[in-house]
């Protein structure tokens, strides 16, 4: 890199960690989960949604489970006033869910936004200002003691309109720039802004640490997390929040182990939307809880319709490979992950499993509404025979001898690897039918009649380059025979017929499908299927499909 020299460390780690974090394994239960989308991932988008799209997004959350959603920031501009104007007006916040608000730490636009709550049940009024080392230096000038005036200045004025409008809501207060803040001057401001408001249990305060830029390394937020927790006044009537952002790729990490650490809350977006790199993923966040058998209070359940809305009301995508959400993260193209999976799920339904442990899937794909048949074993040239054997069972009820699968995954292999493309199921379906079932190229079957006496004699009419001819032949069995007569009249040498056959559909009707391999003179096995009404004309056409493909070469 060009200058390594002029970065330095921007953050204070805690001088003697206690580090009780590090002794946990599990995170036990969800945290309560509070949704930014509507006010830092509305702000961070190119294009703000509209009021009729944050209306949508809003009953989004309500329906997925969030009973906290932070709605805007009222004060800044009529669009955010409207919202929360909306909502109240309409009656359309239920009663067990908050809306919570941000407001700067001065007077007119805390008045602004007590205002543009009148008439709401349930609020959480989240007050903030800066108090990271370089934010007092560069942008107040400002000292420790005039940091903490702002702070304490704010939330005495919270008190006293809520004293004039006899409003009772929640309070948060953010030290923003956490990461940046020394842990013990963020400790003494958070506790000046405590002493105002003397929350009780009743009615709790919220400390949120943000992660206003990740500037660390998870476990030293973990440890500054802890040491608040420790330290904090009040700490049975305080809920400590993180709000962690994604600057360096571990807002998901910071927020895991600042639960270890005794975080009790959650700010965050779905699908990590927000500002620069984003917010923490909550729905990565809660579907890691939910993979660890850990309920997540909230329902991912049908996860397109989701990012849908998502993707349309924000312009932003979803990305493939965005766990547990994007369109590939189940999907399996290695041949030997389609392999292990397809063994898993076999290995589920012969054990009657009650637990999830398939291969490569940390999660059951339709537990987010997902589809094994779509979602997740995909065929091109990468794919294996176990996948493709798997697609073809599962999609379209073919159950392959384990020595055809080899035969058929090279086959639909190689038209994947021409075409250099991804082959749809129906396309598996098509190279598999048009390659190995009813091939009548070369020798046309036409006919054929049996006698018993006492062995099988039969009588195969054939077409060859248009020419119609009559094989004989006696053998200990149809098959048998019909093999008897085409090795002996048209002089086709092949060894070692097998076949096994099954039912393609249930009931009377059904149709039933053969699988044949012969081997020829070089050695070399030669596959074919054969589907009809009657299972002894399916073993005939998979006898003649093998046939005509040994003259072609196999192909």
């Amino acid at each position: 890199m060009i200058n390594t020299s002029k970065y330095t460390r921007q953050f204070f780690p805690v001088t003697k960690p206690t580090r009780k974090w590090a002794d946990k394994t599990y995170i036990e239960k969800a945290p309560t989960w509070c949704s930014v989308d509507l006010r830092d991932g509305n702000q961070s988008l190119i294009i703000p949604m509209s009021l009729e799209e944050k209306l949508e997004f809003f009953k989004l959350l309500v329906e997925v489970g969030f009973k906290e959603i932070e709605v805007g920031f009222p004060a800044a501009s009529e669009t955010e006033y409207t919202f929360l104007r909306t909502l109240i007006d309409n009656d359309m916040i239920p009663d067990d869910v908050t809306v919570q608000v941000l407001t700067q730490s001065r007077e007119h636009i805390i008045r602004k936004t007590f205002d543009a709550l009148k008439g709401c049940k349930n609020a959480i009024v989240h007050l903030y200002n800066s108090t990271s080392l370089a934010q007092r230096e560069q942008v107040f000038r400002k000292s420790k003691e005039e940091i903490i005036k702002i702070a304490t200045d704010g939330a005495e004025l919270f008190n006293k309109i809520a004293a004039e409008t006899g409003t009772n809501y929640r309070y948060e207060y953010s030290p923003e720039s956490f990461t940046g803040t020394e842990p013990e001057f963020a400790l003494e401001i958070c506790n000046a802004v405590l002493d105002v408001w003397k929350p009780t249990p009743d009615r709790k305060a919220i400390i949120n640490l943000p992660v206003t830029v990740e500037l660390s390394s998870p476990h030293v937020y973990a440890d500054q997390v802890e040491f608040m927790c420790d330290n904090l006044k009040y700490r049975d009537a305080v809920e400590v929040s993180l709000h962690p952002h994604n600057d360096r790729g571990c807002a998901v990490a910071d927020s895991e182990l600042g639960i270890l650490a005794g975080a009790d809350r959650i700010e965050g977006t779905l699908f990590g939307n927000g500002e620069r790199t984003g917010n923490v993923d909550i729905v990565t966040l809660a579907l890691n809880m939910y993979a660890q058998g850990v309920e997540p209070e909230l329902d991912f359940t049908n996860m397109p319709k989701i990012a849908e809305l998502y993707e349309r009301v924000t312009r932003m995508q979803v990305y493939d490979r965005q766990p547990y959400a994007g369109k590939l993260v189940f999907a399996a193209f290695s041949g030997s992950h389609q392999d292990a999976i397809a063994k898993g799920m076999k290995w589920r339904e012969e054990k009657n499993c009650d637990t999830w442990t398939v291969p490569y899937l940390p999660i059951d794909p339709n537990d987010v509404g997902r589809e094994y048949e779509t979602d997740v074993i995909r065929i091109n040239s990468q794919s294996g025979k176990g996948g493709i054997g798997y697609l073809l069972e599962h999609n379209f009820g073919y159950v392959l001898p384990v020595k055809m699968r080899e035969d058929v995954g090279y086959t639909v292999k190689s038209v994947s690897d021409h075409a250099h493309a991804e082959l749809s199921p129906k396309e598996v379906l098509d190279v598999f039918t048009d390659t190995y079932v009813n091939i009548n190229d070369h020798i046309k079957l036409v006919d054929y009649h049996f006698v018993r006496n006492p062995e099988i004699n039969v009588t195969v009419t054939v077409e060859i380059d248009g020419e119609v001819k009559e094989l004989t032949a006696t053998g200990n069995g149809r098959l048998d025979a019909v093999s008897n007569a085409v090795k002996k009249q048209l002089n086709i040498e092949f060894s070692e017929l097998t076949y096994e056959e099954h039912a393609l559909t249930e009931g009377s009707s059904s149709q039933a499908i053969t699988y044949v391999s012969i081997t020829m003179q070089d050695g070399k096995k030669v596959w074919g299927a054969g589907i009809h009404d009657d299972i002894i004309a399916s073993s005939i056409n998979a006898l003649f499909s093998a046939i005509n493909r040994s003259i072609e070469g196999g192909k």
